[in-house]
């Protein structure tokens, strides 16, 4: 019982200077002095050239005293620019660990997501955006690859023409409390932006945005448990100046909720830490 509510219990959340030379290594010649004064706008156009990312999610879950109680990992390759504005996923793989030093094998994959298509909207937090799941648990960690990535396009596109370098910007039109497609609901309280300087990725000169959103509310039902709790969750995003295209990204969350299981008499409390990386598969 307990391997199986650690496993349920990562999948409860909704949705940085990168130092390795891998990734930014390179160099762009020319003055960049035009750049620091206004970002590029919007969404990439279609060119016809579909871009891949590999997005990799490891939940790390311990108890309130800070022991290790299970951690999850979470990959799939996610592609965009396709055809009337679809997206879609493909080789999405589970792998759930008892172990805090286990390396993580290549886990189960989730057929369900094989070539799953859609066009990003609002109707993702609808219940029919998925009929097609199965009941497993492992279902809300999908979900959550969903709409993180969502969530990440978002603040890269949709507020770039009103960022100014280092100066913070306040989401007011994503606030209060939404319904996440009827298994319970989620409740920002502030979400803040920020242009905070130019760098290079994947030899591309970058704009970068950090965000962050503090002590949001999330209520839960799922089953014979009930959770609810809070999550704090920040991230940087590197965007090219050139296509607009993401070129890398990264978010990190931290939930601590209160646990209730149906036919067991205590409460417990979970504390999850999530490491999400977006990297680029095709960089051309």
């Amino acid at each position: 019982m307990k391997k199986t509510i650690t496993v349920i219990a990562t999948g409860l959340m909704t949705i940085s200077v990168l130092t390795s030379s891998d990734i930014c290594s390179g160099q762009i010649s020319g003055k960049i002095e035009k750049y620091f004064e206004k970002l590029p706008s919007g969404e990439p156009e279609n060119d016809g050239s579909p871009q891949t990312y590999r997005m990799t999610a490891i939940y790390t879950n311990r108890d309130l005293y800070g022991n290790f109680t299970g951690k999850t990992k979470v990959i799939g390759d996610y592609s965009r620019g396709h055809e009337n504005g679809y997206v879609f996923w493909n080789n999405v793989y589970i792998a759930n660990y008892d172990k805090l030093n286990e390396m993580f094998a290549e886990g189960k994959k989730q057929d369900y997501m094989e070539n799953l298509k859609y066009i990003p909207s609002s109707e993702l937090l609808d219940e029919l955006a998925f009929r097609d799941f199965p009941s497993s648990p492992d279902n809300i960690l999908a979900r959550n690859l969903i709409w993180d990535m969502m969530s990440i396009e978002k603040f890269a596109w949709t507020y770039s023409d009103s960022l100014k370098l280092n100066r913070k910007y306040v989401i007011h039109d994503i606030a209060g409390e939404f319904n996440m497609a009827e298994i319970g609901t989620y409740e920002h309280s502030s979400i803040q932006l920020c242009w905070t300087g130019i760098s290079i990725i994947n030899n591309k000169l970058c704009g970068v945005i950090e965000y962050r959103a503090i002590d949001n509310k999330i209520e839960l039902s799922i089953g014979t448990m009930k959770t609810r709790g809070t999550e704090q969750y920040w991230g940087t995003t590197w965007i090219s100046l050139d296509s607009r295209q993401i070129e890398y990204a990264e978010m990190f969350s931290v939930t601590i909720k209160e646990i209730e299981i149906g036919g067991l008499k205590d409460k417990f409390i979970v504390k999850t830490i999530r490491e999400l990386q977006v990297e680029r598969i095709n960089k051309k």
